[in-house]
């Protein structure tokens, strides 16, 4: 806006006013329940863990299976300890974390480890929304070429601007001087004060001549920004703090603005009223009705906002009362200029902002708001309606998609001009992510599995449980980047994030969820039921090492879960060296993992082993044969074959 030079004004305030949880369900074995016996991993990992046993992977995922149900301080235990081993993780780690940390009010240490997130992820709101917008000026070109855009034949050398709808009216606010006697001038501006004007549009298109509104509103001072209900019958707007003949004025003498009520009664507008939340204090201005008309939003710079103008709600009660003012939160405001929203019919508030990333001064956002009055994505509308200058004030008509907005760039009749528009493709990009909930082993669907979704802060927003088919959906916003977490009873919590492409579609995202109760029976391997993928030994030798009792100790709590189960150690290499040699070997490491176990207690009795060289490869890898190291390693494995439970 060109006023914008006056921001020490009371005039220029009329545009840029400053601004419990789930218990565990961790179930106890059934040891005879259908020929099978079940082992609850995370009871095993927990039982290793305070034995001493450290394990990055371990650590996740006990601290996981804690914070994901809710009992952060369980949850402190185990990702105190992952950071203690390794402290270089990822950043969810890090904000979980800190999160456990305050809920034992160890707030110091949640701050360092917060600080250590967000020099990952950001910190600052601004700029956190300019990391995660970096390439926001191809968002912004993907926005554009939307609109249709024209002068609205109403404009004055003076300063026009915020149009409202009202019957097959337009209400607007200007500086206009319709001449007469009283004539005041607005010092700073050398302007007259800001009044509301009306005007009708004949059947050609042109707009008839603007004349003001009602005596009843207009005052000798300023006013602006008028919202209307659907029935025509009540408005809001704002003027300076001026009721009854009164002018009000702050603790340093200045006189801020305020939002105002009026009805319309026998076809004129009267009982003007002050809202309950204004103050002589700090300004309220730019009313907007929410589409069923029991919310008003607004911007004032009231203590407790985050920046020099931000925007909020008030509920408008039955009996035509108000609740509290709520700020919307740094999802929409930042510490610059949050102002003039509007509501449209469909759920759809549009705003005005120099916080977020734009193309320069003020431009318009838009944003959802959800049937929870939660907020969607920002989005830019885009350019021919943004543009370097100050672009605000958007109304929008939803039937016809045609509207009008403020600004003062450049080629511009007055100070301020008001243009119209027609929108010609919807901005929306439409979204979802989809996928089928699946058993690791098995394949299976999975039926009531619950399935949320998480923002990039990794906050609910949605949650659906699946049905016989295993499937879930949301509806997601282009572009973002989001967690799906899938948990059921007995299979272990998973989480996987993704980000959304640009562009309207569906996004797959298929879920294997792994028993956490894990059915065993005779010829069951425990290495496979237990995620042991090998029990390493140095090189040539067949004694046991720290990383391998600790993989051990794992076989050996499920022994003492089972004082009957028998079990059969065998022991692999692959084809590298002579098979007499690692015949040998093997038979070594066999009988070592034996030994390691007796002397933890468990009868000797019950284990059998031998090693098996490399006489049982599970791929090609046989001598003279080009193999990768990985495909070596999955042949020196070790395996424990139940033989006998009971």
């Amino acid at each position: 806006m060109k006023i914008k030079k006056l921001l020490c004004t009371v005039f220029l305030v009329l545009f840029t006013i400053k601004g419990v949880a789930q218990k565990e369900r961790i179930a106890n074995a059934d040891k005879n329940y259908d020929k099978y016996a079940y082992i609850d991993a995370i009871t095993i990992y927990e039982k290793v863990a305070d034995k001493g046993y450290k394990d990055e992977k371990m650590f996740q995922r006990l601290g996981n299976a804690y914070y994901f149900n809710g009992a952060l301080s369980k949850a402190k235990k185990w990702y105190e300890a992952l950071f203690e081993m390794n402290d270089q993780q990822e950043p969810e780690y890090y904000y979980r974390y800190a999160q456990t940390l305050k809920s034992v009010n160890d707030y110091s240490k949640a701050d360092q480890i917060m600080d250590k997130f967000y020099k990952k992820a950001g910190s600052d709101q601004r700029g956190v929304l300019y990391n995660k917008n970096t390439n926001y000026r191809e968002q912004i070109k993907a926005n554009s070429g939307r609109f249709e855009v024209a002068d609205a034949g109403i404009n004055s050398i003076y300063s026009d601007y915020g149009a409202a709808f009202l019957n097959n009216k337009v209400v607007f606010t200007s500086a206009r001087d319709t001449g007469g006697i009283g004539k005041r001038v607005f010092k700073w501006t050398n302007q007259s004060f800001t009044n509301l004007y009306a005007v009708e549009w004949k059947t050609d298109g042109s707009p008839e001549e603007a004349r003001r509104f009602e005596k009843s509103i207009n005052s000798k001072f300023n006013e602006s920004s008028a919202i209307f209900t659907q029935d025509g019958k009540t408005m809001y707007f704002t003027r300076n703090n001026f009721l009854d003949g009164k002018k009000g004025k702050n603790s340093k003498k200045i006189t801020l603005l305020k939002l105002y009520k009026a009805t319309l009664i026998d076809g004129k507008w009267s009982n003007v009223m002050e809202l309950p939340f204004n103050s002589d204090e700090y300004s309220v201005a730019h009313p907007a009705l929410s589409s069923d008309e029991k919310t008003l939003y607004f911007a004032s710079d009231m203590p407790g906002g985050f920046g020099q103008s931000d925007l909020y709600n008030v509920s408008i009660n039955s009996d035509g009362s108000f609740g509290v003012p709520k700020n919307l939160g740094q999802v929409i405001n930042t510490e610059g200029r949050e102002t003039f929203p509007f509501v449209s019919g469909d759920n759809e508030l549009y705003f005005a902002s120099d916080g977020q990333p734009g193309l320069g001064g003020l431009d318009i956002f838009v944003t959802t708001i959800n049937t929870d009055a939660s907020l969607g994505s920002i989005e830019n509308i885009g350019e021919p309606v943004n543009s370097k200058d100050d672009d605000f004030g958007y109304v929008l008509n939803i039937k016809s998609r045609s509207g009008f907005f403020s600004s003062n760039r450049e080629g511009g009749l007055g100070y301020d001009d008001i243009y119209r528009f027609t929108e010609t493709r919807k901005l929306k990009c439409d979204q979802t992510i989809s996928g089928t909930i699946r058993d690791l082993d098995s394949q299976i669907v999975l039926e009531n599995v619950k399935v949320n979704l998480l923002d990039d802060q990794f906050k609910i927003i949605g949650e659906v449980i699946t049905g016989i088919d295993g499937t879930y959906r949301f509806t997601v916003d282009c572009g973002k980047k989001y967690a799906v977490r899938a948990a059921k009873d007995d299979y272990e919590t998973k989480e996987t994030t993704v980000t959304i492409k640009q562009e309207s579609g569906t996004t797959s995202l298929d879920i294997l969820l792994e028993k956490r109760i894990k059915p065993v029976t005779i010829d069951t391997d425990l290495a496979k039921t237990m995620d042991i993928s090998s029990i390493y030994f140095d090189l040539d030798k067949a004694t046991i090492t720290q990383k391998a009792a600790f993989e051990l100790e794992k076989i050996y709590e499920v022994m003492v879960q089972y004082p009957e189960m028998r079990v059969d150690v065998r022991s692999h290499t692959d084809s590298r060296q002579t098979a007499k040699y690692n015949l040998e070997l093997s038979e070594r490491r066999a009988q070592s993992t034996i030994a390691w176990l007796v002397k933890k207690g468990i009868a000797p009795a019950r284990l059998t082993g031998r090693g098996y060289g490399e006489s049982q490869l599970i791929n090609q890898c046989l001598d003279n044969v080009s193999c990768t190291e990985a495909e070596h390693q999955a042949n020196r494995r070790s395996e424990f074959i139940i033989v006998s439970i009971k």
